[in-house]
Order: C-alpha cells, then structure tokens, then sequence
C-alpha cells in the first residue's frame, strides 16, 4: 500500500546588529630596528617574494642545495634582502619576481594580527655571521612560517570583516573582503583553514552583496548532495544506526509498529531497520513507515518512488509492510491528522536534523518548534529519536554566530580529509558549504540552519512534556563498531547523560537522543 499527501508553505524572520572597531598596528619598523634587522616593513614584500623565489630554487634544484650546503661562505642576513639574494646567487638562477603579489605588510586587522606576523619573522630569521649553512637553511621554514601566518591573519581579518557586517559598515567589509582573497594566494586552500576561509569569505561577499539566499540548494539538489554526504563520513551513519537501534528496542513486543520519519530522503535509514526487524525473534510485526519529504520540482513522485522500492525490499524478507508520503515544504505545516496513526500500534518518531529548522519564529504567530512538539507529545509515541549538529548557530548576534560556525566547521572540514572517496568527497564539502552559506548569508525564514547543542534541547523537550530515555550500550557498540569502517583515527564516539555524541579528536559535532511522551502531560487525541 503507497499513499500520498501534500500540504504548502510558509516563512518566519528575525534580525541582529551591534557595534565594535579595530585599530591597525602602526609600527612593524621600529620593532624590526629593534631586532637588528635592515628591512623596512615597506621592503617586506620584496623580501617576501624573494623567499618564494627561493623556496622554489630549494625544491626544484636539490642537487645544488647539496653542493651548496658543503660550501664554508657564511652570510650576514639581518639584512634580509640582501641574504637571500647572495642564496640565490648561489644556484646561478636570475631573480623573477611575480608581479601579481600583494603587498605583504599592509593589513587593516588588529594589533595581535600583525604582531603575530613579525614575531615570526624576528624568531625565524634572525642569524649571526658565524652560522654554518646548514643552519641557515633550517630557517628557511621562515616560508612555511608565513603560510602559518597568513592563516591567522586570515581568521582575524574574517572576525574584523564579521564585525563590519553586524554593524553594517559594509564598505569596510567590502575592501577586508578583497584583502583576504588576495591573502588567499599565500596559504594552501586545498584544505585546512585555506579551504574553511575560503568559504566564509565566499559566505560573507555574498551576504553584503544581498545573494546569499538564491545559492541555496534546492531541494532535488540537498537530496543529492545529502546522499554523498552520507558516503564521506560517518556522521549520518552514526545517526542512522543509533536512531535504528533505539527504535528496535522500542518496537520489542510489538506486533504493529509505525514510523514517522521527519526528512525520508533517499530513504537511506530504513533498510537496515527492516532487515533487523525480519531476523526478530518471534517473527516480524507489520511496519508502516510514514516519510516527509518536499514536493518534487519535476513532477515526480519521488516519494512515493522511495516508498516502493523499501516495499519490494520488505517483500524480500517476509514483512508486511505500508507506505504513506507525505509532501511538505515546511516541517510545521505538517498536520497529525495527515500520518493516519492508528490507537493500538507502536509509533516511533524519527528527526534526523530537522528540529532546528523549526526554531526561525515569527512573534505574529506560535513558534513553530512548540507546536510540532505539541502534537508530536499528543499523539504519545513510543520513542522519539532527535540528532542535531552540537553547535549553536542560532545566536542573535550575527558575530557570535560566525563566530561558532567559523570554528564548527574547521572541525568538521579537518574530519573529511580522512575520507579517500572521490567524488563522495567533493560532494559532501558542498553540502557543508551551503549549510555554511545559510548560517552566514541568511536572515529571518531564509535561515533555516538554527543549529543548537545538545543542552538547550534538553530544555526545551524536557519543557514540551517529554522525559529523555536512556541509548543503551547496544547503541554504543554498534556506533564504535561503525567508525571501524573509517580509518581515521580521530573520530570519537562518547556517551553524555544517556545521549551519544559523534565528533572530532574530542570536538562533539553531532548529538543524538531519544525521548517519551512523560505520563503525566500526555494529551489524548
């Protein structure tokens, strides 16, 4: 049996603003005298060129740097300039310098940015004549230095440009913008902070030019995307088997079970669960399976697509099985009277990232979180099984709230260079990218990517009438078995209060929970 609904859509709005200044460093020659160096920080980027020049010797040339290293010339090089151009004497290669450079010193981000720059030009350059070779070429790394260098100015310059869009100096943050894609030159954006501030700085042009809501994903496109998501990395695996696990146990004894699904995709989640429910001692119950999901743009049932292709793999294992779609654009215009749920079966509700969606509320009308909660607590499910990224990024300072986001999704882009799947990968990083987008570019009901942490949907189930439940060790087991097929050693999986957590070298990036209806705020329906 395959039926299907449809409902409409709405939006919601809210806003932020607030003030805050940087002043620039002034003085990078007094503190480069001061060390002893013959350079003005207007010889900087001259000197910086140059170090790029002989990087590129070092790397393409190693059988001069042998002959050379084996040579007793000893060089003066608190004049920088002039000793690194008796270096690249040396190899017999004329000085080219690229014309396309920018200027090195000249920055509009605070005092500990450029502090932070010279320090470490002072602690890696400085020599005295009676250094041997060998030990002028360790301090060669002066060129990697300034890599490192520039990802910090990188991240302090996208705070100041943070700044300048809350309190709407959006002329500052236009030129901060074109200084950081010129800075980007200097730094590897293949991955690391190169790649991540790349991205925000993306995020933030589009916002001040007004575009960031038209580069969202549409919905044909997210399921797309949320599928490679799901092969990179394990964090939709983890919310997927953990859920399953949960709700199985919920099921045990019953012989009529229904699941709601709150964004049924691909329907990647249930085959596993209608595998585990065949092999159930006992025989399996009959399984109705309800899953939400947005209209289709083509046409298409999709859908209902879905819902045949779990019923033939139901029909493949023995269990009696129906299907009911239910097209929404919007989570909250979902009604209960549309999923049919009948008196005497065992319903389980299923949110994989999707409660956030509902926290944009609009003072005109009920916030849309407490009366999806309303009713999801009248109609008393078995279980409910909530995974939500654990950040906040529903902050209503839009500093505060790029701020987290900027250091959230480092995390998360340092996990996915562990995965070797091509083009999974690629894939899955446009799927943060646009979450990214999202958090940065949009306002009021364009926002959809509320994210909060674990603690403060504590409060708020705990306040809409429901009592958490403890995931057993089955669910971590099976959790810590699944990262064994990933062989990045740094993810982690950790138990908090009855809930599990997925992260990152000890960083939680996503949380998952599950609650019952207390007995004594059930609503009868």
């Amino acid at each position: 049996m395959v039926q299907y609904d449809s409902t409409a859509s709405a939006g919601s709005s809210s806003g932020s603003s607030s003030c805050s200044a940087t002043k620039p460093f002034p003085d990078i020659d007094s503190l480069l005298a001061g060390a002893g160096y013959k350079v003005r920080s207007s010889e900087l980027r001259q000197v910086a060129q140059r170090l790029e020049r002989l990087e590129n010797v070092m790397v393409n040339s190693p059988a001069e740097i042998s002959q050379l290293a084996s040579d007793t010339v000893h060089y003066n090089p608190s004049d920088l300039a002039s000793w690194v151009d008796s270096l690249l004497s040396e190899f017999n290669h004329p000085i080219s310098l690229p014309s396309d450079l920018p200027d090195f010193p000249d920055l509009i981000a605070g005092p500990a940015v450029n502090q932070a720059v010279v320090n470490n030009i002072v602690s890696d350059s400085h020599f005295t004549p009676q250094q041997d070779i060998s030990q002028q070429q360790q301090q060669l790394m002066v060129v990697s230095s300034m890599e490192e260098d520039s990802g910090i100015r990188l991240v302090h310059i996208l705070m100041t440009c943070a700044e300048s869009v809350q309190r709407g100096d959006l002329a500052l943050a236009g030129s901060l913008i074109e200084d950081m894609k010129a800075l980007l030159i200097r730094v590897n954006t293949t991955c690391g902070i190169g790649k991540v501030a790349g991205y925000f700085i993306d995020a933030l042009n589009l916002r001040i030019l007004g575009v960031g809501a038209s580069v969202c994903a549409s919905a044909y496109e997210n399921e797309i995307l949320y599928h490679h998501f799901y092969e990179a990395c394990p964090y939709l695996k983890f919310a997927h088997f953990t859920a399953n696990q949960a709700i199985l146990e919920a099921f045990d004894g019953h012989d009529c079970v229904h699941v709601v699904d709150f964004n049924l995709m691909h329907g990647l989640q249930w085959p596993a669960l209608i595998q585990a429910l065949a092999l159930r001692p006992g025989g399996p119950p009959l399984l109705r399976l309800t899953g939400i999901g947005p209209p289709s743009p083509d046409g298409r049932d999709s859908l209902r697509e879905i819902g045949m292709r779990l019923a033939e793999l139901a029909r493949s294992v023995n269990i009696r099985f129906a299907f009911r779609g239910v097209a929404a654009s919007r989570l909250e215009d979902v009604k209960p009277w549309m999923l049919q749920v009948r008196p005497k079966e065992a319903l389980a509700v299923n949110s994989i990232m999707q409660l956030h969606k509902l926290l944009g509320s609009d003072p005109t009308r009920n916030s849309p979180v407490e009366m999806v909660l309303g009713w999801i607590r009248s109609l008393n499910p078995k279980i409910m099984t909530v995974v939500e990224q654990e950040a906040n990024h529903n902050q209503p300072e839009f500093l505060d709230r790029f701020t987290t986001a900027l250091y959230y999704y480092s995390t998360m882009f340092d996990s996915l260079e562990a995965c070797p799947l091509q083009p999974e990968k690629a894939l899955a990083e446009i799927y943060i990218q646009r979450e990214i987008y999202n958090v940065v570019c949009c306002e009021g009901s364009a926002r959809v990517e509320r994210h909060e942490p674990l603690a403060e949907w504590r409060g708020r189930l705990s306040e809409a009438g429901f009592r958490a439940l403890h995931l057993g060790s089955n669910a971590f087991r099976q959790a810590s078995m699944l990262l064994t097929l990933f062989s990045a050693e740094g993810y982690c999986v950790e138990e908090n209060e009855g809930c599990l957590t997925l992260g990152w070298h000890n960083r939680p990036l996503i949380a998952a929970s599950a609650w019952q209806a207390a007995p004594d705020t059930i609503m009868n329906h």
